[in-house]
């Protein structure tokens, strides 16, 4: 069976740029400028910001195609310009990807041993619906413990995710303790690698640790993606593990520490450069302008 990708790979300190995937920096940053906002930005802008990670512009308008047909972001036409905002998909991911970052954080120090259990089965005809539950079962969390069958060290509510996938008649979920003769730490290492996760939060310290910073970033906002983007990569595949369960030198607290204050120290630079350079619509704005009857804002 096909692990998920281990956490070690998101992004490394290439000399001359980054190796994150497009559409994770794209998510990122759509998730920093436009989450939680009912605005839209345009194509140009995005380009410009991304040309600051050296990502190049035949690969940002192919991402932005890409997302808009994945349903994760929705096209806005005004006069020659084309702007892009977040569906509602997109913002539940996003908000999703925020509270594991900011809520739960990289360690449970809490668990009470509940599991929860998924289990599914779908023919090979429907294979990229496997995929995408697979995708969306790893973000939640869960480990293969066998063909069709995922735990998470956790209560996790299935049923939303079931229902995004359309995949209801599928899925059977079920939360519990492990019982004899299973044991809840070998179990752990059985659906995770625990020696995998623990290296992308070592390396993650690396890259970000010392003096000079990883893929090429020149400024805050540029220093802001790629840290957010490797942050968020990280903790995609590195669930919320028991503490209890796990080496005594585990490293994703320290990690974490470092990230929260990058994010702190990048974050009042790069909003200066974000305010400087976004071109913006107010989607609210042009929706109660156009109720009213009024005519439709420029775009400058």
């Amino acid at each position: 069976m096909t692990r998920p990708r281990s956490p070690q790979e998101p992004m490394d300190a290439a000399e001359g740029g980054t190796t994150a995937r497009p559409q994770s920096l794209m998510m990122s940053f759509f998730g920093i400028h436009v989450l939680g906002r009912d605005i839209a930005l345009s194509s140009a802008c995005v380009i410009d910001a991304f040309a600051r990670v050296r990502v190049g512009e035949d690969a940002v308008r192919s991402t932005l195609t890409r997302m808009v047909g994945r349903g994760l972001l929705e096209r806005h036409r005004r006069g020659r310009r084309m702007y892009f905002s977040l569906t509602e998909r997109a913002a539940t991911v996003l908000s999703d990807g925020q509270e594991r970052i900011w809520r739960d954080g990289a360690v449970n120090r809490e668990w009470d041993g509940t599991w929860t259990l998924v289990g599914f089965s779908l023919p090979e005809s429907r294979r990229r619906e496997r995929h995408d539950l697979r995708s969306r079962l790893v973000w939640a969390g869960f480990g293969p413990v066998q063909s069709g069958l995922w735990v998470a060290p956790r209560r996790v509510d299935v049923a939303p995710l079931a229902a995004e996938l359309g995949l209801e008649d599928h899925i059977r979920a079920f939360h519990g303790e492990a019982a004899p003769p299973t044991e809840a730490g070998p179990l752990l290492h059985s659906a995770f690698d625990v020696d995998a996760i623990a290296t992308g939060y070592r390396s993650f310290i690396d890259r970000w640790g010392g003096s000079v910073p990883p893929g090429g970033a020149a400024d805050d906002m540029a220093l802001q993606l790629l840290l957010h983007t490797d942050w968020l990569e990280l903790v995609r595949d590195a669930p919320y593990l028991p503490a209890e369960h796990l080496p005594e030198d585990w490293p994703a607290a320290r990690a974490e520490e470092l990230f929260r204050e990058l994010a702190r120290r990048y974050e009042p630079g790069a909003s200066q450069i974000a305010d400087e350079m976004l071109d913006r619509i107010d989607l609210a704005y042009e929706a109660e302008t156009e109720g009213a009857g009024g005519d439709e804002p420029g775009v400058g």
